[in-house]
């Protein structure tokens, strides 16, 4: 890899990474057809793929500075010492945390259990990719005709999270995409677009966090001047392309449906299959 891939390869992580086309399918392809993937330690490419992630969750925790910080100091005030309230009582950006830590743990038991298949060569096959790219699309098609889109994110309940964070965990085969799924969730529930999309990014800060850090240990382990100058590259890239890919998507599911994404899913699922056969 040269600083050339390292840039490239932010971009891709940052720019799709909360757009619903799939970050890992993206990485991987373009690691495929250029030769990137080491096929005897496609583990090592896991890794990278974790470790950059961290741009988009710095940008990520940026965005959505605001709301972070009121999640917390609620959360804190109403769960913890004298000011402690009952669940039912608790305003809506402290039930917002609880929802945010019960969405999250169906995909940490899920993607602990299931480390050894992530990481290995299954995940990195194209075709595996174009399926999930097309089969999501082709979901998200019936879901986007069949939701009411009536709630906003202020009407989310445990039952939403639970649903949510259960669905998070097919983020985990590349190409279904982390947003793409969970925001096919919430559309499920009969979120709005916009509410679903807000709801995913919230709900992404955890799983992209615990997947990095997990990852970290490999990278320290086998740090050297080059690939920590092409790592910081990438990550650097990722968070600022990630921050401009949350803006847009959110202003744009404002007046627009995702109709977009599902033909570029199918349309780039295709593309792949013609590829590799």
């Amino acid at each position: 890899m040269n600083i050339f891939h390292a840039i490239v390869l932010g971009l891709i992580q940052g720019l799709t990474e909360f757009i619903p086309i799939s970050s890992t399918a993206h990485l991987t392809l373009y690691a495929y057809f250029t030769g990137l993937i080491n096929p005897q330690k496609p583990e090592e490419w896991t890794t990278f793929m974790a470790v950059i992630q961290m741009g988009t969750l710095v940008s990520v925790l940026w965005y959505f500075r605001q709301d972070i910080y009121a999640i917390i100091t609620t959360f804190m005030t109403e769960n913890i010492g004298s000011s402690r309230k009952k669940f039912s009582e608790q305003n809506h950006s402290a039930r917002l945390g609880w929802y945010i830590i019960v969405g999250t743990v169906p995909i940490v038991t899920i993607g602990l259990l299931a480390k050894d298949i992530i990481r290995g060569s299954l995940t990195k096959d194209p075709i595996v990719i174009a399926s999930a790219l097309i089969i999501l699309a082709l979901i998200l098609f019936v879901v986007e005709k069949k939701s009411t889109f009536s709630k906003s994110i202020h009407s989310i309940d445990l039952k939403d999270s639970i649903f949510v964070g259960l669905i998070q965990c097919l983020a985990l085969i590349p190409g279904s995409s982390r947003s793409g799924t969970t925001i096919t969730a919430g559309l499920l529930r009969g979120f709005t677009r916009e509410s679903a999309a807000r709801f995913s990014f919230l709900l992404s800060i955890p799983a992209i966090a615990g997947s990095g850090i997990f990852e970290l240990k490999d990278v320290i382990g086998n740090f050297t001047s080059e690939n920590a100058l092409l790592l910081l590259v990438s990550t650097i890239v990722s968070g600022i392309s990630g921050y401009w890919a949350i803006a847009f998507l959110l202003k744009f599911l404002k007046t627009h449906s995702m109709i977009l994404f599902i033909v570029y899913r199918i349309i780039l699922g295709l593309f792949i299959v013609a590829c590799v056969n």
